[in-house]
């Protein structure tokens, strides 16, 4: 056994002086100089200076993206392209501005040059165009911006106020339960455009139609409840909300003829014991927003609310998920530090938050499109 150890110590050993003269060839100029003049390491030079510049940059991207968003640049080529001074006139902006900035977006595939000088959406931007969650989600992004400005500052808590803080106006205070609907108007409609592209990933993977009852814990104005009820109609819904939220979901639902299906109870889930009833319980961008003891107290509520039958379906993006990382780790880890509280975590250390909540078959459930959502079930 010391033997054992001893081999693998050396083995590690070697492993990390051979990674520490990786790093320093790495950041030799003299070596990146080299590299790009051999035909079999040029491209990979070339792309590595990419990456690097485009971290560089990214503000730059972002800022050109919220631009097209605010001008409705992907609305107005809709219909179909249209000429560069055209263009100019709709925007409301001189040929020389109008220039650059559709040169931009077309260098960032937003859109794409036309025959006779015109313009059309690229493939990015007809993709945004067919997600208004995405395009609420540019326009939300100046809060972010505004807090990320010295991220220094931020990392050290040296923000006394954040206006990501102040617009989830739950992260914020204890007294939940008592915001008033002016408080909780913008975000509750910021998750309402954002919920359907993250219910469809959801509901392909995990098929509802076994359960007689969904209680959507957090779940806004019941966006995930309703497309629910599309793909299952002969489920019963529940949902627990914030009371002020829960009052616009009782509207939505009415609208929506699900008033005779749909129970809304208002309360707060860390205070407020959760309702009976339901055999699937959905945890749907609820439990990244708080801190492992907060989270646990929320996952022990919805055990004590499942029969012992029931299912826990918990969905949100996750760190460390292939081909996802920056999604868990940077943007959400940023985003979340900047609101005030919680953190991305993996699906293994949510599957520990749940055995300790007193669930004891974790399974992770495939989904289409990982980076919007990843999906874990839990039962009791």
């Amino acid at each position: 056994m010391a033997g054992e150890l001893a081999a693998r110590g050396m083995t590690e050993s070697v492993l990390e002086h051979g990674m520490t003269l990786r790093d320093r060839l790495l950041a030799s100029p003299r070596f990146q100089r080299w590299a790009t003049t051999l035909p079999f390491t040029r491209p990979i030079a070339r792309r590595r200076a990419r990456e690097l510049f485009d971290l560089c940059a990214g503000f730059v991207y972002s800022q050109i993206l919220l631009a097209c968003v605010q001008l409705r640049l992907f609305d107005l080529l809709a219909e179909g392209a249209l000429g560069a001074k055209e263009l100019a006139r709709r925007l409301a902006l001189d040929e020389s501005a109008a220039a650059r900035l559709l040169a931009a977006a077309v260098s960032l595939r937003l859109l794409e040059r036309r025959r006779h000088d015109r313009y059309g959406l690229g493939v990015l931007g007809a993709a945004l165009l067919g997600n208004p969650g995405v395009m609420a989600m540019v326009r939300h992004h100046q809060l972010l911006y505004a807090d990320l400005h010295d991220p220094v500052a931020l990392l050290r808590g040296e923000r006394a106020a954040t206006e990501l803080g102040r617009y989830w106006s739950y992260a914020g205070t204890e007294e939940r339960a008592g915001l008033a609907p002016d408080r909780v108007d913008s975000y509750s409609a910021l998750m309402s455009v954002s919920q359907p592209m993250i219910a469809a990933e959801i509901l392909a993977a995990y098929p509802l139609r076994r359960h007689r009852c969904l209680l959507d814990v957090g779940g806004g104005e019941g966006g995930f409840l309703m497309a629910a009820a599309a793909r299952a109609p002969d489920l019963r819904l529940q949902l627990f909300e914030l009371p002020a939220v829960a009052e616009r979901a009782r509207s939505r639902f009415a609208a929506a003829g699900l008033a005779g299906r749909a129970t809304v109870v208002g309360g707060d889930f860390f205070v407020d014991p959760l309702p009976t009833g339901a055999d699937v319980i959905s945890l749907v961008r609820v439990v990244h927003d708080h801190d492992d003891a907060r989270a646990v107290a929320l996952l022990r509520a919805v055990r004590a609310a499942l029969p012992g039958s029931g299912t826990l379906l918990l969905a949100e993006p996750m760190a460390l998920t292939p081909g996802a990382e920056p999604i868990g780790d940077a943007y959400f880890g940023f985003y979340l530090l900047a609101m005030g509280r919680g953190r991305p975590r993996t699906a293994n250390e949510l599957g520990g938050l749940l055995r300790a909540a007193g669930f004891t078959r974790v399974r992770s459930i495939r989904t289409r499109m990982p980076l919007l959502t990843s999906l874990l079930s839990a039962a009791p």
